[in-house]
């Protein structure tokens, strides 16, 4: 697999996402321990050496799940997790963004994942959020200088925001929603580009909200996934490789079948004339 830098670190661009580990709307345990287990031994085994997780995802699960599977850790395995929210009893996600939460956050993701360091961590921002930005960076900045992580990212960000925390923070990745069927963080995408930014598309495939577009039944994604053998998810995960070397996929699932389907992307190549058919009137 094609690799890019997050920050000093190089991983794979194809890795794995752990929110759907837990249970039902990322919150409890998983359906099938073994099984969740089971994938992220898999995911390790084909290659993935970029992990995204939280410490708010079940809450405690995931990382729990990481842990048990592959502690202690290959050497090149990237762990990278996010803070600024928590969740409440009904699943809710709150905002957590004080600067003492989000040292209380990393420690805890410390903690549960038994490491030293994070690879790297973003800051899950909220709309109305009153915290200042510049002191959420400040404070990320600050756990970065300690070592208690190698990048600081951030997440749900707009372009001015990003800008932001380039200038301020020197960040190392962007997670927003990005797909074929929702470009409209394309100015996002190329200010990561310029910048040497890894950008890391949530949504890849769709809003998982119900009633919103999937790139998986759009009509020309299936036209070219029946030209070239690839699934349509496949498909739409491959025009996001190709539409800039920065991006990377956290795709994340809690069936092996679906792991090896997703890491497989890598071998998927689409020709100018499928991009041009996956773009046209767009």
């Amino acid at each position: 697999m094609d690799t890019f830098a997050l920050g000093n670190l190089s991983v794979h661009r194809i890795g794995f996402g752990a929110m759907q580990l837990p249970g039902p709307g990322v919150m409890g345990p998983p359906r099938d321990r073994d099984a969740a287990i089971a994938v992220l031994r898999r995911a390790v085994e084909l290659g993935v050496d970029h992990i995204d997780t939280a410490q708010f995802y079940g809450p405690d699960v995931s990382n729990e799940l990481i842990r048990a599977a592959l502690h202690p850790y290959p050497d090149d395995l990237v762990l990278v997790s996010k803070v600024g929210a928590v969740r409440d009893a009904d699943g809710g996600w709150l905002p957590a963004q004080r600067p003492e939460e989000l040292r209380s956050a990393v420690e805890d993701n410390l903690r549960s994942l038994g490491v030293e360091q994070l690879g790297a961590v973003n800051l899950r921002l909220h709309d109305g959020e009153s915290v200042a930005l510049e002191d959420q960076l400040a404070e990320m900045v600050a756990l970065r200088e300690e070592g208690k992580i190698a990048g600081v990212g951030i997440s749900t960000a707009t372009r001015e925001q990003v800008q932001q925390a380039v200038e301020q923070a020197g960040i190392v990745c962007v997670q927003n929603a990005f797909s074929l069927l929702d470009r409209s963080d394309a100015d996002v995408v190329e200010l990561c580009h310029g910048a040497g930014v890894a950008y890391v598309p949530y949504f890849p495939l769709g809003s998982a909200f119900p009633g919103t577009p999937k790139v998986v039944e759009d009509p020309a994604v299936l036209a070219v996934a029946a030209r070239t053998g690839a699934t349509p998810a496949q498909v739409g995960l491959a025009w996001l490789l190709a539409h800039r070397d920065n991006v990377l996929l956290i795709p994340g699932t809690s069936s092996v079948a679906h792991l090896e389907e997703n890491v497989a992307v890598a071998d998927v190549q689409l020709s100018p004339q499928d991009l041009e058919e996956l773009e046209r009137d767009r």
